[in-house]
């Protein structure tokens, strides 16, 4: 049985996991030093309607396809067509300082209206029809990682995303108590027993090797982190304190590369408008107090903000005031110095949908994701992102 396997199926490894989810498997496989650069991924969970996100203010057929959910009233112009949500407001002066960039139509070639299906796919950077075990930024942790705090998600469980073929990150949504738990006596207990010769060999060496590595980023994390009190406000929410303890491992100065967030709640079947604006605006505060704190720090420039969502919304309304699954979305891209801030490309046409009365996609996921891994975590995707994909010009 391969260590993989072992891991997945072991009685044992079940019996051991019960401290956080932190105890993932750890093989170092690079030596090279990391990249002073930073990237933090925003997942916008349950599929985001973007059409009404970003706003096309100007058309006919945005208004005759919701009659009761299209925004009519206070919407933030950013050009002659295209507008904010209201609840995006907090955005605006990124996108006037030239430190936002949207990518509309982002999709993929056959999208599937699944949550979990299309999650899986945007996470791993898969075809609709291939079955990846493997994250994209995982697979980059397998070339370039050194440590499992080389990527941390705010979270109690690791995504798809954050999960390599020999090296995971690390999930933690309090590092204080990841550090406390790596300290618990029988965890210690079952550590004291790594040199015994009948359990540092094979798969149980292994397994004890993952356990070391784990508790040695736990100590890491809780005695390099700055522990003073942020001098930026944050808003009272569960994301905002995500983007907060991010905040705090990046001005701490931690050899940490990738971080994972998310929000969730953005399956808006029925009764979108108050769900959607409620949700908006957790985000945009949430972000632009993040984004401030960074910049008070000085550490923004050597940020890159990524926020996706696993597919869009139906152009037209259903009948309970919502949408239903869609296929394309917007993307923000937000950091300093951008190439092509504002909109990198227009909105797709609403008179020419796919046959499911979706906004057909002309940009592919996996492109975004080349082009960051390509200009701005200066590595090569190959093994990282399948199939070669079109580099793009907004970094």
């Amino acid at each position: 049985m391969d260590r993989r396997k072992f891991l997945k199926n072991s009685a044992l490894a079940s019996s051991l996991f019960f401290v956080p989810n932190f105890v993932k498997a750890f093989e170092s496989v690079a030596s090279e030093r990391l990249g002073y650069k930073r990237l933090v991924i925003v997942q916008l969970a349950g599929g985001n309607d973007g059409l009404n996100t970003i706003i096309p203010y100007n058309n006919d057929l945005y208004y005759n396809a919701r009659p009761k959910l299209a925004i009519t009233k206070d919407i933030i112009k950013l050009n002659d067509d295209l507008g904010f949500h209201p609840s995006l407001s907090p955005l605006r002066a990124l996108f006037d300082n030239g430190e936002l960039s949207i990518i509309n139509n982002v999709g993929y070639p056959n999208p599937v209206r699944s949550h979990f299906r299309s999650m899986d796919i945007w996470q791993t950077a898969s075809g609709s029809d291939e079955y990846l075990q493997s994250g994209w930024l995982g697979r980059y942790l397998d070339q370039h990682g050194k440590k499992p705090y080389n990527a941390i998600e705010i979270d109690e469980q690791l995504s798809l995303a954050m999960k390599g073929e020999h090296f995971n990150g690390i999930a933690t949504n309090d590092f204080k108590v990841l550090y406390n738990s790596a300290k618990d006596p029988y965890f210690q207990n079952i550590l004291s027993h790594y040199n015994d010769t009948h359990l540092s060999e094979h798969n149980l060496g292994y397994l004890y090797q993952t356990m070391i590595e784990a508790k040695s980023s736990a100590s890491y994390i809780f005695e390099n982190t700055d522990v003073k009190t942020s001098q930026e406000t944050y808003p009272q929410n569960a994301f905002a304190k995500q983007l907060k303890n991010v905040a705090q491992f990046i001005n701490s100065g931690l050899d940490t590369k990738v971080f994972y967030t998310s929000l969730g709640g953005f399956d808006t079947h029925a009764n979108q408008n108050n769900k959607q604006t409620k949700l908006l605006s957790q985000y945009a505060e949430s972000v632009s107090a993040f984004v401030s704190d960074l910049k008070r720090n000085d550490t923004f420039k050597d940020t890159l903000i990524l926020t996706f969502s696993e597919f869009g919304r139906r152009v037209k309304q259903n009948a309970a005031n919502g949408t239903d699954h869609g296929a394309a979305n917007n993307v923000f891209v937000i950091g300093k110095d951008l190439k092509k801030a504002g909109f990198y490309n227009n909105l797709a046409s609403l008179n020419d949908l796919d046959s499911n009365g979706d906004i057909k996609y002309n940009v592919d996921f996996r492109s975004v994701y080349a082009t960051i891994l390509s200009k701005w975590m200066d590595v090569s995707v190959d093994g990282i992102i399948p199939n070669e994909q079109e580099q793009l010009n907004f970094i």
